[in-house]
C-alpha cells in the first residue's frame, strides 16, 4: 500500500491545530503537503523488498578472498516510538561462500530497511537477515552507529551520544573474528 499523502496532510493540519497553530497562516499553509511528501520518501521502504538488490549475485570460486567489508554507509531512519529521525553509519562485513554482490547493492539493502518506522536494534538484525538470505555467506557482521533525535532533542538532550548495535551470523559470531573486523572498521574512520 502506498503512503496515503492526503491522510497525512489532514493529520498534520490537525497536529498543527492541536498545538495551537493556525495551519492556514503564512509559513504553515504548505507544511501538511511538505510533510506528506517527506513521509512518502522516509517510509518508501515499506513498499520495497530488501532482498531485491541481492538478486543479481556473482558466482565466485573458493579463492575469492576472506572478507568483504563496506564501511561508512550513511543511513537515516525514523524511530517508531516518537517518529523522530535517527541518522548514522552502517558497516557491513561478510565472508563469501559461493557468491558476491556488487558493492552498491549493500547500501541499497540498508536504505530499504531504514526507510520504515524502525528501532535501531531491529534494523541491525533485519540487515543481517537480508544479507544471510540473499548471499548465504559463511559469516556476517553488521554494525550500526547512530544519533537519535529522541535522545538528542528531547528528554535528557544528549547531543553528543550515539548508539551502537551489532548483529553477527555464522563464522563471524566468533569474538576473535569480530574483533579483527571491528579494528578494520575503526581504521577507516
Amino acid at each position: 500500500m502506498a503512503v496515503d499523502k492526503a491522510r497525512i496532510e489532514a493529520a498534520v493540519a490537525e497536529i498543527l491545530a492541536a498545538i495551537g497553530e493556525d495551519p492556514a497562516r503564512p509559513g504553515l499553509e504548505t507544511t501538511p503537503r511538505r510533510v506528506a511528501e517527506a513521509y512518502a520518501e522516509l517510509f518508501a521502504g515499506l513498499e520495497q523488498d530488501p532482498l531485491a538488490p541481492l538478486r543479481d549475485t556473482i558466482p565466485v570460486g573458493p579463492d575469492t578472498g576472506e572478507l568483504v567489508l563496506l564501511r561508512n554507509i550513511s543511513f537515516r531512519s525514523t524511530c517508531e516510538h516518537h517518529l523522530l529521525p535517527f541518522i548514522g553509519t552502517a558497516h557491513l562485513a561478510y565472508l563469501p561462500s559461493d557468491r558476491v554482490v556488487g558493492l552498491g547493492r549493500l547500501p541499497a539493502v540498508v536504505e530499504i530497511l531504514a526507510a520504515r518506522p524502525q528501532v535501531q536494534e531491529r534494523l541491525t538484525e533485519e540487515i543481517a537477515e537480508a544479507l544471510q538470505a540473499g548471499l548465504r555467506p559463511r559469516g556476517i557482521l553488521v554494525v550500526l552507529d547512530a544519533v537519535h533525535g529522541c535522545v538528542s532533542a528531547r528528554g535528557q538532550r544528549q547531543v553528543s551520544s550515539s548508539t551502537v548495535t551489532m548483529a553477527s551470523r555464522g563464522e563471524l559470531t566468533d569474538p576473535v573474528a569480530r574483533a579483527e573486523i571491528i579494528a578494520l572498521i575503526g581504521a577507516g574512520g
